[in-house]
């Protein structure tokens, strides 16, 4: 089989690279780690999940659980990980970072058919078979060089929200529980509303009354950025929005978003007025996210002002949120439907350079990639349904479309159902279990071999 070349060791490189080794091939792997490190990125290892630990919702009534469960059903070697080493989440999966990369990163190096290389890569081979998984991050000198290539230059700005101490959590203003109780055993007692109060253990609830809510809204309208200027023409990445630029869309936009208390009460059965979730980011405990809290302000202005959540007022931050630029092709203009790149077409590119957003979505590109790019060297025709979420996707970046921005997997993308449903969940129950449905079949038939 043909020796390819994979340019990028994150979550959609190592996705593909392992892929492309079950089919038979050679790799070589080539990332700049351990020696150089992007604005993001801390770990030496793989796969390094930078902005949250969350991989979102395993429930089949959203797109990412359909994805995530798609990826299941073709075996992919980065889900199969995540769920090794996930931690408490409610209906979310959520990993382990440090243990999740290290276990990618021990799978890649003793694959015999993988070689890695660490350097600094400045341009590409057209006429090598490669996947660019670069990242969104990606070094300036390739960036140029892909920019020559395909006469574009686009990015948008990301965020990622801070680490807390979990020892430093004031509990005498916050509970265990989660929403809807959907991580099990159930807690005695009911719900101001007289329903049942469910509360589980897999995320520490902050408690705000009204006037701590006014407090805090204030404080984040108030606090200095610290880009001030640059990422302020609306090219901020909707699904990463700081948390005070939602907090300047109107007083109550943070409770009905990030700080919704809506399926969960405290310990009296009272549902607080709002409330801040901070969520496991390791096995063992320790170290809490801020579940919603990407944020852009300097450091000290996020200790001072999210110290206004009476739970957090001796936090110790551990690891504060950053905003960093993310760079992304427009590929309705730059890719072929086989995720191929006009000008070359044995150059590949996958992940969120390719216009995707989200852990699992970059993981599936990662994937989609490899098989087609496996496909291309066979001379076999490779047709991804379009009736599975990652096929909508996929589809998506190939569309012609004159405001191109990255995506994530969303129910929009799919063609609408044969019949018309107009209950809104039990159309989401048919529409997943139509992707469900159709990706087994598609495998096994064979086409998403690998």
């Amino acid at each position: 089989m043909s020796r390819i070349t994979v340019v990028g060791a994150g979550l959609s490189g190592c996705e593909a690279a392992l892929v492309l080794s079950r089919l038979g091939h050679k790799v070589k792997l080539i990332d700049c780690k351990p020696h150089i490190f992007t604005p993001a990125h801390s770990n030496k290892d793989f796969a390094e999940v930078v902005c949250s630990n969350s991989f979102k919702s395993n429930d089949l009534l959203t797109a990412s659980g359909i994805l995530k469960q798609e990826m299941r059903i073709l075996n992919s070697p980065l889900i199969r990980m995540a769920d090794a080493f996930a931690v408490p989440a409610g209906g979310a999966l959520a990993v382990d970072r440090a243990l999740f990369s290290r276990y990618v990163t021990e799978m890649v190096l003793k694959n015999a058919d993988i070689e890695f290389v660490s350097a600094l890569t400045n341009e590409i081979d057209k006429n090598c078979p490669t996947i660019l998984a670069a990242g969104p991050l990606i070094m300036p000198s390739l960036l140029s060089f892909l920019e020559r290539l395909t006469g574009q230059s686009l990015y948008f700005f990301d965020a990622s929200a801070p680490i807390i101490d979990g020892e430093s959590v004031d509990m005498g203003y916050a509970f265990v529980g989660d929403r809807y109780g959907k991580s099990g055993d159930k807690v005695s007692g009911k719900g101001e509303n007289g329903d049942e109060n469910t509360n589980a253990g897999a995320y520490i609830n902050c408690t705000l009354a009204k006037d701590e809510y006014a407090a805090l809204v204030d404080g984040l309208i108030k606090a200095e950025k610290a880009i001030k200027h640059e990422f302020e023409r609306g090219e901020i990445f909707e699904g990463c929005m700081p948390i005070e630029e939602m907090a300047r869309r109107g007083f109550d936009t943070l409770r009905f978003g990030p700080l919704k208390p809506v399926g969960l009460y405290d310990e009296s059965g009272k549902r607080p007025y709002a409330l801040v979730q901070l969520r496991k980011e390791t096995v063992a405990g320790g170290m809490y996210n801020m579940v919603g809290f990407q944020t852009n302000l300097k450091f000290g202005e996020q200790k001072r002002v999210f110290s206004l959540i009476p739970a957090l007022k001796n936090a110790e931050f551990l690891k504060y949120g950053v905003m960093h630029r993310n760079s992304y092709i427009n590929a309705p203009l730059a890719l072929n439907p086989d995720l191929s790149l006009k000008v070359a077409p044995l150059v590949f590119v996958a992940g969120q350079l390719a216009g995707v957003e989200g852990y699992v979505e970059s993981i599936m590109c990662g994937h989609i990639a490899a098989l087609m790019l496996d496909a291309k060297l066979r001379g076999v025709d490779f047709v991804l349904p379009k009736t599975t979420v990652s096929g909508s996707l996929i589809g998506y970046l190939s569309r012609e479309n004159e405001d191109f921005r990255p995506m994530n997997a969303n129910f929009g993308l799919l063609p609408p159902l044969e019949v018309k449903i107009r209950d809104k969940k039990r159309r989401k129950e048919e529409m997943a279990r139509r992707a469900v449905e159709v990706i087994e079949s598609w495998r096994g038939e064979g086409k998403g071999r690998g």
